[in-house]
């Protein structure tokens, strides 16, 4: 039996006949056409489901969608806000911090959520936000430093590429 349920995603109302069972993930993917936000391992363990909900990073494969209704939901399709990209995604472009790309959406939207409660985050405190996303391409040292760099520009200081 479908309900119907209004969300609120990347600024824009959608309304919605889902099933009591789906999943945010299922959701975004298959109803919204959303698959920037990755379906990995489906446990919560790798983080390249993560979506912002009302701000704070939340597991897509483990979120029921009843459960976040009428909440704001950002996924990496609506970061850039128009064609221009949003600091941290040029940074992660721009230092090389992307591989296959596959964790980089949940990467990014874990990283903003750190940069929106503390704009000015050490290295090792952009580690610790991202400790539940897991990057099977790279060292993760690029990544740091792409929060990092992104973090600058944001509080209006250039960092050269």
């Amino acid at each position: 039996m479908k309900v119907f349920a209004g969300f609120d995603i990347n600024g824009q109302t959608h309304e919605l006949g889902i099933e009591p069972h789906q999943l945010l993930i299922e959701v975004l993917r298959d109803h919204l056409g959303l698959t920037g936000t990755k379906h990995s391992c489906g446990v919560g363990n790798c983080g390249a489901c993560t979506v912002l909900v009302d701000g704070v990073p939340v597991l897509a494969c483990m979120t029921l969608a009843l459960a976040v209704r009428g909440k704001r939901i950002l996924t990496i399709e609506g970061l850039a806000g128009g064609p221009e990209l949003h600091p941290l995604q040029r940074a992660f472009v721009d230092l090389g911090a992307i591989q296959c790309g596959y964790c980089t959406p949940g990467m990014i939207l874990t990283a903003k959520a750190l940069l929106d409660r503390n704009p000015a985050p050490t290295a090792a405190e952009v580690r610790e936000a991202l400790a539940g996303n897991i990057c099977r391409c790279t060292g993760y040292v690029k990544i740091v430093e792409a929060v990092l760099a992104a973090a600058e520009k944001m509080r209006g200081r250039e960092v050269a590429p």
